[in-house]
């Protein structure tokens, strides 16, 4: 079993890294762990948190603006790797992985094989939130550190809707809640409340979509260019895919957007009958059952087309 307090016997240096393109569950776990330790190892001589970026709509949480988004030169007693499949997800922040003196790996997806000199790997978890809040003490959690990881759970859940959620996770979720901050508020900032750009972008995304395979699979693309007309950026995209999913009589749902020429950032849902985890690793990808991603280069249609074909094996597999 462990013990966190065991685990940091005579440590002094902490750092804290999540995988890149940080979502609701990476900032929600890393800000969670980060603030536990700060306010609970007074001993401690740093706590440092290393995300690639904090997108804005999460900086509601107290502590967020503590997080680096540049990466110094710095050793550490000790890494934690939260939410991340791969080291290579750890973009930059990998670096200080490879001269810690110990590494604990905390993570939840299924493709990752292990990593580091602990490991505390679940995939059946609904989130690295909820595994961090397994490693805490209760009596011991602030405030400010149940409303970060409240928030991890909830976004990797889709606010308690997908089937990750567990009687745990929900019992988990009260314990935070009890904690007393208004979790309305919350997920309304970071999780409901949309920009009207994000709107824009959303019904451009479901205006090209198109439905394949008798309508089991639903896929949408967008190029730079129609990125570049409106302005927005990566995290602008969060939420399409699921909109996507929820079409109904759709399996699966491919949604993917151009990062450079002939190259695509794809993410893909399922709604059970095919594990997208698969797909996306046979493409160096990863995540869970029904939700994962990947890069991929090619033209859109050469992109499309080896998804499909993917996808298109396991549904006919899951008829049989």
């Amino acid at each position: 079993m462990f013990d966190l307090d065991q685990e940091l016997k005579g440590v002094k240096r902490i750092a804290v890294a999540g995988h890149i393109r940080p979502d609701g569950d990476c900032v929600g776990s890393c800000l969670g762990l980060g603030l536990y330790l700060r306010e609970n190892y007074p001993a401690l001589e740093a706590v440092d948190l290393y995300l690639e970026s904090v997108p804005e709509r999460f900086r509601v949480l107290e502590g967020t603006e503590t997080i680096r988004t540049s990466y110094p030169k710095e050793t550490y007693d000790v890494f934690f790797s939260l939410d991340c499949g791969d080291i290579g997800r750890l973009g930059n922040a990998a670096e200080y992985l490879h001269t810690a003196g110990k590494v604990i790996c905390v993570d939840h997806h299924i493709s990752n094989h292990g990593f580091g000199d602990v490991q505390f790997i679940e995939p059946e978890a609904s989130s690295a939130s909820e595994l961090v809040y397994l490693l805490l003490d209760d009596k011991k959690l602030s405030v400010n550190a149940a409303k970060a990881l409240y928030m991890g759970i909830a976004h990797d859940t889709g606010v308690f809707q997908y089937s990750c959620t567990s009687s745990r996770t929900m019992e988990i979720a009260g314990k935070l809640i009890d904690k007393g901050f208004d979790f309305n508020e919350l997920l309304d900032q970071t999780f409901f409340q949309k920009t009207y750009l994000q709107n824009q972008i959303l019904g451009r995304a479901l205006l090209e979509s198109m439905l394949l395979m008798d309508g089991k699979c639903i896929i949408s693309a967008l190029r730079k260019k129609d990125l570049d007309f409106y302005g927005v950026t990566g995290e602008d995209l969060e939420g399409i895919v699921s909109q996507l999913r929820n079409t109904a009589g759709v399996e699966v749902a491919i949604f993917l957007y151009e990062t450079a020429i002939q190259e695509f950032k794809v993410s893909l849902r399922s709604n059970g009958k095919v594990d997208v985890s698969r797909v996306a690793s046979y493409f160096g990808g990863g995540g869970h059952v029904r939700a994962a991603g990947c890069t991929m280069q090619g033209s859109v249609y050469d992109v499309l087309n080896n998804l499909t074909l993917h996808i298109e094996k396991q549904l006919k597999a899951a008829e049989n």
